[in-house]
């Protein structure tokens, strides 16, 4: 439910050089896979609608097994019915008639035999039935509910239409209708229909509907989609719809939205203090919504301030850039600057959707930094982890991959970028193999999918409310994007990824005033210590890091520090290589007032200004006042990831540099390469050089194909 406390180019040879008409088809065949995605992307998609009826140019081998990946099973399995008794503050759209709606289970539970088994959160009472928490929970309603909204408007099932029905109505029974705390929700309810107001373990807000929360913010989403969806369908229903949201915006304005316009410190920056919850992931979702509703109604003035508002909040919360972490990543809370994390990672696809029902390109422009700034660097460094807290070290889950997925498409159809498309393809593979446990989590032939994979590539092979329902609307955002879905299906094989690597303080050899310490939680407050222990340097202390050699491109890196800085004046860490050439300093203090932060000081790699070189073999930290080391992190200026399967290979080369690079792609035999800048344009396309080099754009991408036949 919620996170846990991440050359050149040249033509073809003068001599026996083919005809014009010969150099053309052979181009075009060796770049289908990715011509395909230049040509099918929309100017702009609608919400729910297919980017392109148009079938994807791409080998017959790229198509196997076409058609639909959507597949409602599973999620239909976790529905059931629950009745709806009128109480004070809650009723719903005909309740009377229809005293009865429906809800998701909110986990399934895999048996031995490969079964499910429907379970609730928290622990039963064996007397009562009832469960600490509830059985099921507004969150996973209202999404489950823009499902069934989305399927019905793309894939036109009435059975999904009269699905979407009954969870908002079941949702809007949750939304508290009268009294102080109309318009926000309770989260949990029983299987016989009982609210369950405050859960065990306690959740905040307590009572759940007592102030603003995820699930308000989602009952904007799915009442938002809802609407678009019932305007001309049902129009009796969208007007009971509309009322529902505009009952949770009164709420809204009520709380967070009334601070719009006043701003918080957090660790000494500016942040915008009229975020739902304090996140831009709540109010993201809340965007969506928004969005979808003014599409269908965009003469609603209130709608329309509230939505612009909050995006104006949400892009606030961009940070980074090519050469500063996290790279131009939209973090997801005020509370603290050092974590990102995929779980809520909605913001890039919200701020994409807003910018076409606000007619604002200056939230695109911060989506499309979100998408082929950090989400390639995301990728590049192993994939959707749940979380960089601040560096990569979590499990994955479909929730975060969803979030990639949706906010790289998203932005790709607003901005004409396929080189987001590109990566949209390389996030979807997850689902298909190109993940850490080297295994398809989806099956497409009954809705199931796995609720993650851990670090060392374990499965949880259970598969719960929240799981199928991303993973439902990842497939959905693929059957929209025909191009991009055969992409994503035919890289599902082996893959590897030379990116961000995290090398650890406490690996080194110390010298001086240093020591190794182990905190008793890794945990701040706000950020993990990588490792679970660091390295504190008194005046005059170094520690002498080994660094491994650079693999792949082979070519420099960018080094970060990371190191936690605090308040006040505490001299500086110079960092060397072993050679004695100067990387860079960094200040121990300085790290601005605390405000809101959830912990003192700010623990986060900072850039340096120099970077490593090919024959670097340590990196050593002297301090002049006390450090606090916990790790390096070293980023290629040129990262590499690799995807392949029946069809061929697909190499993406993702550039930090700030000016253009040359690489060399490995192997021999035919390849055709795609060039990006660093908005995800294409920029051109040709065949490597004889020398097998190709040129990656500043900030950019290059994307190489090798077809196997």
């Amino acid at each position: 439910m919620r996170p846990a406390p991440s050359g050149s180019w040249s033509r073809p040879s003068t001599r026996s050089r083919p005809s014009r008409p010969f150099l053309r088809s052979r181009l075009m065949r060796l770049l289908a896979p990715l011509v395909c995605l230049l040509l099918v992307l929309p100017t702009g998609a609608a919400t729910a609608a297919p980017a392109s009826s148009a079938a994807p140019v791409i080998p017959g081998a790229v198509l196997a097994a076409p058609g639909p990946l959507t597949n409602l099973a599973h999620l239909d399995f976790l529905l059931a019915g629950v009745p709806l008794r009128p109480v004070p503050g809650h009723t719903t759209w005909r309740i009377a008639q229809q005293p009865t709606g429906q809800a998701p289970w909110t986990y399934a539970n895999r048996r031995n035999d490969g079964s499910f088994e429907r379970v609730g959160g928290g622990t039963i009472d064996p007397v009562t039935g009832y469960w600490s928490q509830g059985a099921f929970n507004a969150d996973d309603i209202s999404r489950a509910a823009v499902v069934y909204v989305r399927d019905w408007r793309q894939n036109h099932r009435t059975s999904s239409r009269d699905r979407a029905v009954q969870l908002l109505r079941t949702l809007t029974y949750l939304q508290t209708s009268s009294g102080p705390n109309a318009g926000n929700v309770v989260l949990w309810q029983q299987a016989d229909g009982t609210l369950t107001p405050s859960a065990e373990p306690v959740e905040l807000p307590d009572p759940s509907d007592s102030a603003e929360s995820y699930w308000v913010a989602r009952t904007v989403w799915a009442l938002g989609e809802g609407y678009a969806a019932f305007a001309s369908a049902d129009p009796a229903f969208a007007s009971f719809l509309r009322d529902r949201l505009h009952l949770s915006l009164g709420a809204l304005e009520r709380q967070s939205l009334a601070r719009y316009g006043t701003w918080n410190v957090s660790d000494g920056a500016r942040v915008p203090a009229w975020l739902i919850t304090g996140g831009a992931d709540a109010t993201a979702e809340a965007v969506l919504g928004l969005s979808a509703y003014l599409a269908a109604a965009p003469t609603d003035t209130r709608a329309f301030r509230g939505l612009a508002r909050y995006s104006e909040g949400i892009a606030a919360m961009a940070a980074g850039g090519r050469a500063q972490w996290p790279f131009g990543a939209i973090l997801p809370s005020v509370t603290t600057r050092s974590l990102w994390h995929a779980w809520g990672g909605m913001a890039p696809a919200a701020l994409a959707r807003a910018s076409t029902a606000l007619h604002r390109s200056d939230l695109l422009a911060t989506a499309v930094a979100d998408g082929a700034g950090f989400t390639a660097q995301l990728l590049a460094a192993g994939g959707a982890d749940n979380a960089w807290s601040p560096v990569p070290a979590e499990a994955q889950i479909a929730y975060g991959v969803d979030s990639r997925i949706a906010s790289l498409l998203a932005t790709a159809d607003r901005s004409r970028a396929p080189g987001l498309a590109v990566l949209a393809a390389a996030f979807g593979a997850w689902y298909f193999g190109a993940n850490r446990a080297g295994v398809p989590v989806y099956d497409r032939s009954t809705g199931v999918c796995v609720d993650g994979i851990e670090t060392d590539g374990r499965l949880n092979r259970n598969c719960g409310a929240e799981s199928v329902i991303h993973t439902q609307l990842s497939m959905l955002a693929l059957d929209a994007h025909p191009a991009v879905k055969a992409l994503a299906v035919s890289l599902g094989g082996p893959h590897s990824t030379d990116g961000l690597r995290v090398v650890e303080a406490e690996s080194g050899t110390l010298s001086g005033t240093a020591t190794v310490v182990v905190p008793p939680s890794p945990w701040t407050g706000e950020a993990n210590w990588s490792g679970k222990a660091w390295v504190r340097l008194g005046v005059g202390g170094s520690v002498t890091i080994p660094v491994p050699a650079a693999s792949g491109t082979g070519g420099e890196r960018r080094v970060y520090a990371v190191a936690e800085r605090r308040e006040g004046p505490a001299g500086q860490l110079t960092v060397r290589t072993g050679g004695g050439r100067l990387l860079g300093s960094i200040a121990n203090g300085g790290a601005g007032a605390q405000g809101v932060s959830a912990a003192p000081g700010i623990l986060a790699p900072w850039a340096l200004p120099a970077t490593l070189r090919p024959g670097d073999t340590t990196v050593t930290a002297t301090a002049t006042g006390e450090g606090r080391l916990d790790a390096l992190l070293l980023q290629p200026l040129v990262s590499t990831v690799t995807l392949s399967g029946p069809a061929g290979t697909l190499r993406l080369f993702i550039s930090a540099a700030t000016s253009t690079r040359s690489v060399t792609v490995p192997g021999s035999g035919r390849a055709v390469a795609a060039r990006f800048d660093d908005h995800g344009r294409f920029v051109g396309a040709g065949i490597p050089a004889r020398s097998r080099t190709v040129a990656v754009p500043a900030g950019g991408m290059t994307a190489v194909w090798s077809p196997t036949r």
